[in-house]
């Protein structure tokens, strides 16, 4: 996705990010200071270690946050045998808190940059299926390959299809070095305590959309940024609240919004529940001449939006307008995968269930903008309704 504009408000509890492309947001993404951040890496102390299905079993880990994290015992290459209560472990944030759910970690832990993931408990080297010139990717496999020392692993990433092969390999020694720095940290520290926080999401971004070509202009109330990104032909506009004044606080308002009116006059309702995201088509009054399938076509452009703007994820289950047959969800299911090719967030498209609804997966790293901007209601309990009066 080409974004030209980032939006960055960032005070001493809440950072803000919004993605714009051609003066349309596309992606919110909202950081609290108490939360436990996707990547960050902690010394936590396992407190209990609890019974699952089918003998497996994981455990609860305290990291220093509100509440304790679950880590699964059975994880990719590492071996979880002498794990016992009240032992200190390294753990990585896989998934942050969602609804009741802790958050989960994981212990083999990814070091992310601009062009690689690091994963030192790994042994194999791989390339994004996302760049496009395989010869590239075939040079930048035999460079990374050349320049392992020992046991590790790695995964280039789309950006360093555009890299010179010397900052790919400048970027190795450097997320080596951070590795190293958590080891040390770890050996000296008491749990539970942070040994890695993730870099600001705005220098990914940056660095990502400003290598693709298309990002010209940030506007922020930090001061410091222009400074980060010096060098790079970037228009810095600074004010003092750019959520408000740049009208993304008012697109957060109608994203928490239930019900989407459609211009072709049907409407979208979106439902966030425990289970799954469940999203409706209406075709309202009109549904003659055609145009139904003119909205569900409007529809599934919309519903691909919402999802990466309200940051949908999890299972997705969508009921359009009308017929369920598959030669008429075909062309919905095109849309969908069009308008959801360059998510950043890995994502599935099941197409048509037995039942006539549309099935999406898309991982979830962090929680919706529902989750992190609102509470439940303690009258309704979030059913929306509420006990008639007698």
């Amino acid at each position: 996705m080409s974004i030209d504009t980032i939006v960055y408000d960032k005070n001493s509890h809440v950072t803000g990010i919004a993605l714009i492309k051609n003066n349309d947001v596309r992606e919110i993404e909202i950081i609290s200071s108490n939360q436990s951040i996707y990547g960050n890496v902690y010394l936590g102390k396992i407190t209990k270690k609890v019974s699952l299905a089918h003998e497996k079993y994981g455990f609860f880990v305290n990291i220093g946050t509100e509440n304790e994290a679950f880590l699964n015992a059975e994880e990719y290459d590492m071996n979880d045998g002498h794990l016992v209560e009240g032992q200190t472990v390294v753990v990585q944030v896989a998934q942050e808190r969602h609804a009741e759910k802790n958050a989960r970690l994981f212990r083999s832990i990814q070091i992310v940059g601009t062009y690689l993931v690091y994963c030192p408990y790994r042994m194999n080297v791989e390339a994004s299926s996302k760049i496009e010139n395989k010869n590239t990717a075939s040079e930048l496999l035999s460079a990374v390959k050349a320049n392992i020392t020992g046991q590790e692993g790695w995964v280039i990433r789309t950006a360093a299809e555009t890299a010179e092969i010397n900052d790919v390999l400048e970027e190795m020694s450097l997320l080596r070095d951070s590795f190293e720095r958590i080891r040390i940290k770890a050996r000296s520290e008491q749990a539970p305590c942070l040994l890695y926080k993730k870099p600001d999401s705005i220098f990914e971004y940056v660095n990502n959309y400003y290598n693709s070509g298309s990002l010209r202009k940030i506007i922020t109330n930090n001061h410091n940024l222009e400074e980060s990104f010096k060098g790079k032909n970037i228009e810095f506009v600074i004010c003092n609240s750019p959520f408000e004044e740049y009208g993304i606080d008012e697109v957060i308002g109608t994203a928490l919004e239930k019900e989407i009116n459609l211009k072709s006059g049907g409407r979208i309702t979106i439902e966030e529940t425990r289970a799954c995201v469940a999203i409706d088509v209406d075709s309202g009054r009109d549904n003659g001449n055609g145009s139904l399938n003119h909205i569900n076509n409007e529809a599934a452009v919309e519903i691909a939006k919402q999802i990466r703007l309200r940051n949908l994820s999890g299972k997705i289950v969508i009921d359009f307008a009308g017929h369920s047959d598959f030669r008429y969800i075909k062309p919905l299911l095109e849309i969908l995968e069009h308008e959801m090719k360059d998510d950043t967030a890995k994502n599935r498209i099941f197409g048509l269930s037995h039942g006539g609804l549309v099935e999406i997966v898309r991982v979830r790293k962090r929680p919706s903008l529902q989750e992190l901007l609102t509470d439940e209601c303690r009258t309704c309990s979030g059913t929306g309704r509420v006990e008639k009066g007698e």
